[in-house]
């Protein structure tokens, strides 16, 4: 039994729920994956998140008024809170998985799409986080803010799920040298752009 401060609520946990809108056929427990990953995170981070929804391809409305034109398709979509309705997310099946690509291409975005689906959950609540309890971050910086975010945790989920594989115990003393070369790399493209 839990001991309550005086004027103090019980914390109400609340999970985020799961709605399956796509008729795609999805890899085995999906909604139980979503679940994993978001409880990798701190629930501060998705507090007041209402649901999830899975959904074949995103037709948003806002989408048709952009002035840069999307290259693919959209893969996830963060709706604010409007009014009394909750924030929520919105996944594309086709996006992560891509039905109408040729074998190969299937075979790839199926074989990568649990990572993939973490990654762009790492993004929708980094919005989620930055845009509603990270006041200190202005709007010029919000986008590096939230890239950064989701690469971190998404490198610590992804440690944390391979943590007792062989490959990586073959590749953890190579992978300081590794990173030291992909940075170099990087910077030698952003010199080439110049």
């Amino acid at each position: 039994m839990a001991i309550q401060t005086a004027g103090q609520k019980a914390a109400k946990i609340t999970k985020v729920r799961v709605e399956n809108s796509a008729s795609i056929v999805l890899p085995k427990d999906v909604e139980g994956t979503i679940e994993k990953i978001l409880d990798f995170l701190p629930i501060e981070q998705y507090r007041g998140v209402e649901k999830i929804r899975l959904v074949d391809f995103i037709n948003d409305p806002r989408l048709k008024n952009l002035d840069v034109p999307l290259k693919g398709d959209l893969p996830g979509l963060y709706h604010p809170r409007e009014g009394n309705r909750q924030p929520w997310f919105e996944v594309s099946m086709g996006a992560l998985l891509q039905p109408t690509e040729g074998l190969m291409k299937r075979f790839m975005a199926k074989s990568s799409f649990k990572g993939n689906l973490a990654g762009l959950i790492f993004s929708l609540v980094g919005q989620h986080y930055f845009l509603t309890q990270k006041h200190s971050v202005k709007r010029s910086s919000l986008e590096p803010q939230i890239r950064q975010y989701a690469e971190k945790n998404l490198r610590s989920w992804s440690e944390k799920q391979n943590a007792n594989s062989i490959r990586a115990k073959i590749f953890k003393p190579f992978r300081p040298m590794l990173e030291r070369w992909a940075k170099w790399l990087n910077k030698k493209a952003a010199e080439a752009k110049k």
